[in-house]
């Protein structure tokens, strides 16, 4: 019967994550269609569509999870995505094809992420992520986006998002790829919460990895596109993005609406993320171009932690 229980959570986590993927999708294309049809500014619609879409399936399991009190899963989900984006999808791309980094990219993007890192690391050391400190993430977040505003980056122009023109099917889309979200979201959470339990493992551990790498399909999928259509030089600039967006944003909203307690297995998981987004940064400074080979580095990084997280 334990058998039966956790081959079903299984099948679950995977059509909640279809759902995800889809439903994300949909969002970004439908709601992309119809900002532009209501003359929103291109790099608004950048900064919020895109940025938002591919970073939804993240958002709307981390503020499930909390809400419905676990506080694991919904830590753990945006620590593990962030591992996941650093390691297997930013290194994984790599070794598909080497990617030129920008100069904004390094001084603006990738210090921001060293820094966020280091203060939600701060904020986890007692093992809680408070209303008061989520509050700051997303104030962070605030400064973060009008300083894109401002500079007009191109990692967030709209031409990342679906052209076109604007049907009323589109509405359809927007709202129906974001109820996919939503109720993938939720039985995402169910099943991993069952799935961990069936296991005989944390919760901590299924939200780094099982419910991580479901989440992290959308930046995963919009990296390969982005290389095959030799835009490569986009992939890194939108991953280190989605890892801000993340912590500030996703981590953000989900601990105003709940504060969130997490296993002392958080610290570990934070630390090698840590270490990760500085041999990261420190691979995208040198030489401009992150090679096939420290692709690779970040790759093997990827596995390690993960390897920790099983064995924590």
């Amino acid at each position: 019967m334990a058998l039966v229980d956790l081959l079903v959570d299984l099948a679950l986590v995977v059509v909640a994550v279809v759902a995800l993927w889809g439903g994300a999708t949909q969002f970004v294309s439908g709601a992309g269609r119809v900002a532009r049809r209501l003359r929103v500014p291109g790099l608004v619609v950048g900064l919020t569509v895109v940025a938002f879409g591919t970073s939804a399936p993240e958002f709307a399991v981390t503020l499930d999870a909390a809400v419905l009190g676990r506080s694991d899963i919904s830590v753990g989900n945006v620590v593990g995505s962030n591992v996941l984006n650093l390691g297997a999808v930013l290194g994984g791309t790599a070794l598909l094809r080497a990617l030129p980094t920008s100069r904004a990219l390094l001084r603006r993007d990738a210090t921001a992420l060293v820094g966020t890192t280091v203060l939600v690391f701060v904020f986890l050391r007692d093992l809680r992520l408070a209303r008061l400190e989520g509050g700051v993430l997303l104030v962070l977040l605030g400064l973060y986006l009008a300083v894109l505003v401002r500079a007009g980056s191109d990692r967030v122009r709209a031409d990342e998002a679906e052209r076109g023109s604007f049907a009323r099917t589109d509405l359809v889309r927007l709202v129906g790829g974001l109820a996919l979200v939503v109720a993938g979201a939720h039985v995402l959470v169910l099943a991993a919460t069952d799935l961990a339990r069936d296991a005989g493992v944390s919760e901590w551990l299924i939200g780094t990895t099982v419910v991580a790498a479901g989440t992290s399909m959308p930046e995963f999928a919009t990296s390969v596109a982005a290389v095959r259509r030799r835009r490569a030089g986009l992939s890194a600039g939108n991953l280190v993005g989605s890892c801000l967006f993340n912590f500030l944003g996703v981590l953000g909203v989900a601990a105003v609406a709940s504060p969130l307690a997490v296993a002392r297995s958080a610290i570990g998981s934070m630390t090698w993320l840590l270490g990760l987004v500085v041999v990261a940064t420190a691979l995208l400074w040198s030489g401009g171009v992150l090679s096939r080979l420290e692709g690779g580095v970040l790759v093997l990084v990827n596995v390690l932690a993960w390897t920790f997280d099983v064995l924590a």
